[in-house]
């Protein structure tokens, strides 16, 4: 029992350290009119074409209300452009501007020099247990977020 208590001590402490430190690193210099949130939106837009507006509610896991006020935000603060699409008028495709493209990459830094110090301490063996590891913890959190997903719907309908 002692290891399921270290084990959860751990595991929740990692994620707040990560989420301090994401701020920290993310929301500086031209980035501190943003939140971490928003550097989430900005990842899931990403540089190649423009997205329609429900793929990125999709990859975020949010509704389309929620994306849209974020949306809105961007759009204010010059990180991201909302066009309709020619073909298709229902569609509103999402794309990120220069500014955009600079909060994409500062992002994608950050996270690339996470991993970078994380592997440091790993020798190839231990780095493979490590992913092995993360990869079931990941298995269980995703069927747990399904999971809570089907019961909203669920109790929606009701």
């Amino acid at each position: 029992m002692e290891l399921n208590k270290a084990l959860n001590t751990l595991l929740v402490g990692l994620f707040k350290d990560i989420m301090n430190i994401e701020q920290e690193a993310l929301i500086t210099g031209e980035f501190t009119d943003i939140t971490v949130n928003d550097m989430h939106v900005i990842e899931a837009i990403g540089t190649g074409e423009p997205s329609p507006s429900s793929v990125v509610a999709k990859k975020l896991s949010v509704t389309m209300g929620t994306l849209t006020k974020a949306i809105d935000r961007l759009t204010r603060t010059g990180y991201v452009l909302r066009e309709r699409s020619e073909e298709d008028k229902r569609l509103v495709l999402l794309s990120l501007t220069e500014k955009g493209k600079r909060a994409f990459v500062h992002h994608q830094e950050f996270h690339k020099e996470m991993v970078k110090a994380a592997l440091a301490q790993f020798d190839e063996k231990e780095t493979r247990i490590l992913l092995e590891s993360l990869g079931g913890l990941a298995d269980y959190f995703s069927a747990q977020r399904k999971t809570a997903e089907g019961d909203n719907r669920n109790s929606q309908r009701n």
